[in-house]
């Protein structure tokens, strides 16, 4: 297929972060909070059963993301593991021996080195897995949605509440036109 055939680029991202294996890992998170992430988002490893890295949505490597790949707008999935937590953060930024920097950097020692700067935000601690459209979440779901949408400067045009496929809310549907306005 020719890149001229192709008229949306989507990315797909969970709605924190995970990592496989050794390296730097920014919001990596520890004790309860990352067991809670890891058991409710079966964040195991298929081959070897070993418990994921878990951390806070990182903003900076999302925005990588986006430049890189050219993204149009996002699917946001596995919104539902983040309902029991009554608040949630997002990393907005790293501290780089001490300058802020909103930038992914280039040298994996410069990301070793880095901590992250985090955004706190009111978590819904309420059930979303029965939401059918976008009305139907918490306000405070929205509200991390929209932020995940400004921080990372594209829509989210999908939201997966779990794995069944009835628990995911198409805001446009990418290949047949939008249904409604983009979440901005």
């Amino acid at each position: 297929m020719g890149p001229t055939l192709i008229d949306r680029v989507i990315g797909v991202a969970k709605a924190y972060t995970t990592r496989v294996g050794e390296g730097p890992f920014p919001t990596e998170l520890q004790g309860s909070i990352n067991d809670q992430l890891c058991d409710r988002g079966s964040e195991f490893g298929t081959t070897t059963g070993r418990r994921r890295r878990c951390g806070w949505f990182d903003g900076v490597i999302g925005k990588y993301a986006v430049s890189v790949n050219g993204l149009d707008c996002l699917a946001v999935t596995k919104l539902d593991v983040l309902d029991e937590l009554d608040e949630i953060q997002v990393c907005i930024a790293y501290d780089l021996d001490g300058e802020e920097i909103d930038y992914f950097p280039t040298n994996s020692d410069d990301l070793k080195k880095c901590k992250p700067i985090f955004k706190k935000l009111k978590g819904w601690q309420c059930s979303t897995a029965d939401c059918r459209k976008l009305s139907d979440l918490p306000e405070n779901a929205m509200n991390y949605l929209r932020f995940l949408a400004e921080l990372m400067e594209v829509p989210i045009a999908i939201v997966s509440l779990g794995a069944n496929r009835d628990q995911t809310i198409v805001i446009e549907d990418p290949i047949h036109g939008p249904k409604r306005a983009l979440l901005r």
